[in-house]
């Protein structure tokens, strides 16, 4: 791993990426088809979900706003396209499954962005964007699940669209080690700055303080 990253470094991906003044948390499709067992696209990541409680408790506390997607389909699962048809265990997602459900406890208030989209990508056929400009947000700590999947995608759109992306590491899972290891290192090569749960903790308590002083 120690020649892999020299390379990369002495290829000029070395750049960084500011934290911002106007973040917000971006919860991707943390629900119960990654933590059912009994459902087909669980992915152990019991340890990540504990994180993103700790991680949506802070941003409250600190008037960081927290926005949440889930994965929703229409009865026959059209409007998810050819991503519908690649990946059949997307049927989870289908209406009266409740694999698609938020953990018990967990969720968005009344009050919070919830983003229902078809594809891996939170931006992808959604309003999220416009949303995060008019809220005048300018950075996103990026959570939940796939790492390799709908964490991935929606960082890298992220990027695109002209928000910095925090992906906050320990708060991600996936289905095995190796691809969660493998993209949190290309991410961080290329489209986002990888931190872990207690420098998302200090960022955010950063914010506080600024809104604090203001």
């Amino acid at each position: 791993m120690t020649d892999l990253l020299d390379n990369y470094l002495q290829a000029g991906f070395n750049g960084s990426l500011a934290f911002g003044q106007r973040p917000a948390l971006l919860v991707v499709d943390v629900c119960r088809a990654y933590l059912d067992k009994d459902s087909p696209l669980y992915a152990g990541v019991e340890d990540a979900l504990a994180v993103n409680v700790r991680l949506v408790d802070a941003a409250r506390a600190a008037d960081v706003p927290v926005v949440f997607t889930r994965v929703r389909y229409t009865a026959n699962g059209a409007d998810g396209g050819l991503f519908y048809r690649k990946v059949p265990a997307l049927s989870a997602y289908l209406p009266g499954n409740s694999l698609g459900d938020f953990p018990d406890g967990f969720g968005p208030d009344a009050d919070e962005v919830l983003v229902t989209k078809q594809y891996a990508s939170a931006f992808f056929g959604t309003s999220l964007a416009a949303t995060l400009v008019a809220m005048g947000v300018d950075t996103l700590l990026i959570t939940g699940f796939s790492t390799s999947g709908c964490v991935r995608a929606s960082a890298l759109d992220a990027l695109q669209h002209g928000f910095v992306p925090f992906v906050v590491s320990d708060a991600c899972g996936d289905r095995a080690p190796a691809p969660h290891q493998a993209n949190l290192f290309d991410l961080q090569a290329k489209y986002a700055e990888v931190v872990d749960e207690i420098a998302a903790l200090t960022l955010m308590r950063g914010c506080r303080k600024v809104a604090r002083e203001d």
